[in-house]
């Protein structure tokens, strides 16, 4: 199915929970890391569309510090499907012009992963497309708590709004304009808790592996109804932005 997109309309960042992989391999009556392998393909996918709708930043939870208190063998295969989407994926994505940049804490990866982040942003670093950030042992306290503790260290008593933004994982990004989260949960799950305070909200009942591009068509038909005051008034907003 093709759109024809008005940018006007399209997001500028979207950011995404990709929710559902288990749940849309046990219906299937395969493992879960089935569900987790095709939604690698879906993020692919997403990629391109989002790239050719004029979308500019996609942000995506892959794995959130409460993750690692899944099933050992779970974990363990996320992992090897982590280090093959930077080894295979992300070649793809170069020959493509996309970003490639990962946010959380690497301390806990591998060796052969936190060579294979590095070597992907290095990558993609100067490519002028759309730029995929994946949060990988990610948390939104975390960031915050790491941005806190990177200025204290540069000597900062009074910490104000904007030094803290500074220091954020996503410090370079603007903000996410929309938040989609898939397979019918409707909660943020400590994403990005600072950069989503103004971010309009989307949540579906899809599974992630069957996301696909009529589902993110909807996704922004539903942001094009929204009118973004950011705390003030339909009569203060610009006579375009304000809502018939």
């Amino acid at each position: 199915m093709s759109h024809s997109a008005n940018n006007q309309n399209i997001p500028r960042h979207v950011a995404v929970i990709m929710d559902g992989n288990g749940r849309w391999a046990k219906k299937r009556l395969m493992p879960r890391v089935m569900g987790h392998k095709r939604g690698l393909d879906t993020l692919e996918e997403m990629c391109r569309i989002c790239s050719n709708a004029g979308v500019e930043y996609l942000t995506v939870f892959a794995f959130s510090t409460e993750n690692w208190r899944r099933p050992e063998d779970e974990v363990s295969f996320l992992m090897g499907l982590f280090l093959t989407a930077l080894e295979k994926k992300v070649a793809k994505m170069h020959a493509n012009g996309l970003r490639v940049k990962v946010i959380g804490d690497r301390s806990h990866f591998s060796p052969a992963i936190q060579k294979g982040i590095v070597a992907a942003e290095e990558l993609t670093k100067n490519n002028p497309g759309l730029t995929l950030t994946v949060a990988a042992d990610y948390g939104g306290k975390w960031d915050i708590i790491q941005a806190a503790n990177a200025l204290i260290a540069e000597g900062k008593t009074q910490i104000t709004e904007s030094d803290l933004s500074t220091k954020l994982m996503l410090a370079e990004a603007p903000e996410p304009d929309l938040f989609i989260r898939t397979g019918g949960e409707t909660r943020i799950s400590n994403f990005m808790l600072w950069q989503m305070a103004y971010a309009e909200f989307y949540f579906t009942d899809v599974l992630w592996p069957d996301f696909n591009e009529t589902e993110i068509y909807r996704a922004f038909e539903s942001f094009t109804q929204r009118e973004r005051r950011f705390g003030r008034t339909s009569e203060q907003l610009p006579i375009e932005q304000q809502r018939p």
